[in-house]
């Protein structure tokens, strides 16, 4: 077992997905005066501290501009879902992290303390997700690197969902109740699918900072 001190830690951001429910690009997305995927970069650093933090996007997806440290790769078997893309992110990192946070790039609401408490759990288990009474959140998760070898060999037998993964390795369930204590409304777990999840996120975020939600609005239109 790795002591905290000795733990390195890193984030892997997923956003090479179609976003066909969405009807655009999720990651280029404006979101209270800037692309959501900058502001979840944003939150995932200060969840992490200084540890790397790597882009998974598509083959010829665009992204935002990005600081220059961001590590971006490619997925090379595009539409493998988020399996595939958690091997490429964890494969980027596998030489200079212990652990990574792993999420989507539409959570917009994601709160730094959530990544704090999920790493703190991370001490003696490879994965830990939160789970609600319905199912995991393998998107909002910590993943030693050390699992690439049960996700790679899930991936050429065909299986594509992290969950699978789940019953490969030792997993802890963090039920939500836990997050609930630094996240009371389980934002960070509300990931944006539809215009309307997003127009929700929004009138939220306009809580936080009604300046610069007031600003997106009038670019765009009634």
């Amino acid at each position: 077992m790795k002591g905290k001190a000795l733990m390195r830690t890193g984030g892997v951001i997923l956003c090479g997905g179609r976003s066909t429910r969405m009807g655009r690009d999720k990651a280029s997305l404006p979101f209270a005066g800037e692309p959501m995927l900058l502001r979840v970069l944003r939150q995932v650093h200060a969840g992490l501290g200084d540890g790397p933090v790597v882009i998974v996007a598509s083959s010829t997806q665009d992204l935002p501009p990005l600081p220059e440290t961001i590590r971006i790769v490619r997925d090379q078997r595009p539409d493998q879902g988020p399996l595939e893309g958690l091997a490429t992110g964890l494969q980027e990192l596998a030489d200079v992290v212990d652990v990574a946070f792993v999420t989507s790039c539409d959570v917009p609401l994601l709160n730094p303390a959530v990544i704090r408490l999920l790493l703190d759990k991370c001490m003696s288990w490879d994965v830990v997700v939160p789970q609600d009474e319905h199912y995991p959140h393998p998107l909002c998760a910590v993943y030693r690197t050390s699992t690439l070898t049960s996700i790679r060999r899930l991936l050429e037998a065909g299986e594509h969902r992290p969950r699978s993964l789940f019953q490969q390795v030792s997993t802890y369930f963090v039920p939500v109740d836990e997050l609930r204590t630094v996240d009371a409304q389980l934002l960070s777990l509300l990931n944006l699918n539809h215009p309307a999840e997003y127009e929700r996120a929004l009138a939220i975020a306009a809580q936080e900072n009604p300046a610069a939600c007031s600003e997106q609005r009038q670019h765009r239109g009634p």
